[in-house]
């Protein structure tokens, strides 16, 4: 399959010939179950202190024949502080009292890891690039791809070279990506509790540029919104595939096409 390479001005220079590597069938099962994978990695442990709501002096009283027993006073026999004064008999400990212990609180012991197969997760990633190299996958994710040059987007290897945003937006104009670009920076309000809790911001997530080697290209496009740069070397199968959606609309440079060949 020959695919077209185009110039910082928009124009065809060549083509390039994806090999069998980036010809997979997508296989979104896979897909799905790396990004899980990927996302339970990242996932901090956490957990309650394991003596929270067990710091007190409340004991059992329900035992027959002992002192202050609680027998046939049509109480609950739980633990409960033995004293005078206001905190007399109340209960606490139980997780059904108040200030007592969860009944099953996070611990930090928990293994979040899920294990993948390196085999399996190599070809999780050829698979989700060929998505990507795939117009119809593109389009059914909900990108906008008629002003764009092609699909797939593959361009000359000078693009990493650029370190103006002047001329970063010029080149994205020339290759027709500057309009699906802006529509990505729109935000939206969320509904619901969570505008309360510190995502109260809907965005689309936007392109992804894949290069071969970082020349100040990160550094020069870092505060357009909507917009990531990945090294080859650094992709993960959630960058081309978030929410283990395949199809994520990308620009890849020639060298980055290359060196993704040699993983297979």
């Amino acid at each position: 399959m020959k695919i077209p390479v185009y110039a910082l001005m928009g124009t065809q220079k060549g083509s390039i010939t994806l090999g069998r590597a980036l010809s997979k069938p997508v296989r979104p099962d896979m897909i799905k179950r790396v990004v899980q994978a990927e996302q339970a990695a990242m996932r901090q442990p956490y957990g309650a202190d394991p003596e929270a709501g067990k710091k007190t002096s409340a004991h059992y009283h329900g035992r027959r024949g002992i002192r202050h027993s609680m027998m046939n006073r049509e109480m609950a026999r739980m633990k409960r502080i033995h004293g005078s004064g206001s905190l007399s008999m109340r209960a606490r400990f139980v997780p059904q009292a108040v200030k007592g212990r969860k009944a099953h609180p996070p611990k930090a012991e928990k293994v979040w890891n899920k294990k993948v197969n390196k085999k399996e997760r190599i070809s999780a990633l050829l698979s989700a690039a060929s998505a990507t190299l795939d117009k119809d996958w593109v389009q059914k994710r909900g990108y906008m791809t008629m002003h764009i040059k092609h699909v797939p987007l593959v361009v000359e290897d000078r693009l990493q070279e650029i370190n103006v945003m002047k001329d970063a937006k010029q080149v994205m104009d020339n290759l027709g990506i500057m309009e699906e670009l802006e529509r990505f920076a729109k935000k939206s309000v969320r509904s619901g509790r969570g505008t309360m809790r510190g995502r109260r911001y809907k965005k689309k997530r936007g392109m992804l540029f894949v290069i071969s080697e970082d020349k100040g290209i990160i550094r020069t496009v870092r505060n357009l919104a909507g917009l990531e740069v990945c090294e080859v070397r650094n992709l993960g199968v959630e960058m081309l595939a978030p929410g283990a959606e395949p199809g994520r609309l990308c620009v890849w440079t020639e060298g980055a096409l290359k060196k993704l060949e040699e993983l297979a």
